[in-house]
């Protein structure tokens, strides 16, 4: 007869000890101590030491409240809740939900209103989800097998068979684009974006990239530029990044819209005269 509630008492403690782990290691890699997160989280270290120990069994309200205070993404405080024995509290819905409709109108809006200058928009995991008509033209010459669906934006740019060929500044742009990967994956503990890491890191690298690559931590500008030839010539484009202010949906705080900015005169104007061109031969088909 005493066997149930001895099994039950063991489910609840592997329960409390996972979700205290994830707790434990979220706060490290947001680097606090516990007096530090136990102070923002106004709760006692003591508490929080047993929450993290198993030792005790969080609320949701407390989950919630220690997530907040760590910035954990929305999908990982949903593992958290489920972690510990309850329900998510945040929707993860498709992209083509009937729900998200208005965003992905926002989404179109705002991929249109931006050309003639290229702008996509991309999940967590650098995946293509939409591109205004001025980022086709500047794919011509890329691998058939990178734009298939799905397609990974940081993989097409820094493939030898993608964009990476036609680059000027390769080693300066590469490791931008791994230094803003490797922020990313502090900030959300995603392997997937871990293994992408690994795989674009692993990619040939252009001669120089070392003595380069430390130019461009130092660079005396005011951003990073990606410098592309094309057959209009090299063509300088800086980025923008816009996410939705106030998500309670999984896939939609997930969402991001990279936006091209020409770094110049003779770029901007590049990309208004194949924009002209562009819809000049539309209209005369």
């Amino acid at each position: 007869m005493a066997a149930p509630p001895r099994l039950h008492y063991r489910s609840r403690m592997n329960a409390n000890t996972m979700v205290g782990e994830l707790l434990r290691d979220w706060r490290r890699k947001r680097r606090l101590s516990q007096l530090e997160l136990a102070c923002a989280a106004e709760i006692s270290t003591r508490h929080l030491s047993f929450l993290e120990t198993g030792r005790s069994r969080p609320s949701r309200e407390m989950i919630l409240r220690l997530a907040e205070r760590l910035a954990i993404p929305l999908r990982g405080r949903n593992a958290l809740l489920v972690a510990a024995g309850f329900a998510p509290v945040y929707p993860e819905r498709r992209l083509d939900d009937p729900a998200l409709e208005p965003a992905r109108r926002a989404i179109d809006l705002v991929l249109a209103g931006h050309e003639p200058y290229p702008a996509l928009a991309v999940d967590r995991h650098w995946t293509l989800v939409a591109a205004n008509r001025a980022v086709a033209p500047l794919l011509e010459g890329v691998a058939t097998a990178l734009v298939q669906p799905p397609v990974n934006v940081l993989r097409l740019s820094l493939h030898p068979e993608g964009l990476a060929p036609r680059i000027a500044n390769l080693s300066e742009w590469r490791a931008h684009v791994l230094e803003r990967l490797r922020q990313q994956i502090e900030a959300t503990a995603d392997d997937v974006l871990e293994a992408l890491h690994a795989e674009l890191a692993a990619l040939p690298a252009p001669d120089g990239y070392r003595e380069e690559a430390g130019k461009a931590a130092a660079y005396a500008g005011v951003v990073v530029p990606m410098r592309l030839r094309t057959p209009a010539g090299v063509l300088s484009f800086f980025s923008t990044t816009t996410v939705f202010g106030t998500p309670v949906d999984v896939t939609l705080s997930e969402l991001a819209i990279e936006a091209f900015f020409p770094a110049d005169r003779a770029t901007a104007e590049a990309l208004r005269a194949l924009a002209d061109a562009a819809n000049a031969q539309a209209g005369s088909t």
